[in-house]
């Protein structure tokens, strides 16, 4: 029970959050003026780039090249953002959207990118001892 909460708890708030945000009534999603397309955009993207890094994460698993789990991630993340889109289709106010959905797939790129940046940068700052010398 401990592996599963340690490695997929984190991608299961995130997705509970985003439900959340989704189910949130068009009437009652705040309103940001001159900013107000970059900032739900963005947020848009910011959720779904900690969505993708959560299940890259989750997947997270002795023998699993970081290749495979970038591309499942990215998947994983694409298929909840256009079911959101769905579930969306039923919330007052609110409408799915292509383009939001690719929106989202960006976010989960970018954020796949930098989680594997940081994870090679930290790999580089503490090599492992080779046992040779």
């Amino acid at each position: 029970m401990k592996f599963w909460i340690w490695h997929w708890g984190p991608a299961g708030i995130v997705m509970l959050l985003i439900f959340i945000a989704s189910a949130t009534p068009g009437s009652d999603l705040p309103g940001f003026g001159a900013w107000d397309l970059i900032a739900k955009k963005g947020g848009h993207m910011c959720g779904y780039a900690l969505l993708a890094s959560a299940f890259f994460h989750a997947l997270d698993k002795k023998g699993t090249s970081a290749r495979f789990r970038f591309f499942v991630a990215a998947g994983l993340a694409c298929l909840y953002a256009a079911t959101d889109e769905f579930h969306q289709s039923f919330t007052p106010g609110r409408s799915p959207s292509l383009q939001d959905v690719g929106i989202d797939a960006l976010g989960a790129f970018i954020g796949l990118t930098v989680w594997t940046w940081i994870g090679k940068m930290r790999r580089n700052q503490h090599p492992t001892v080779n046992s040779d010398s």
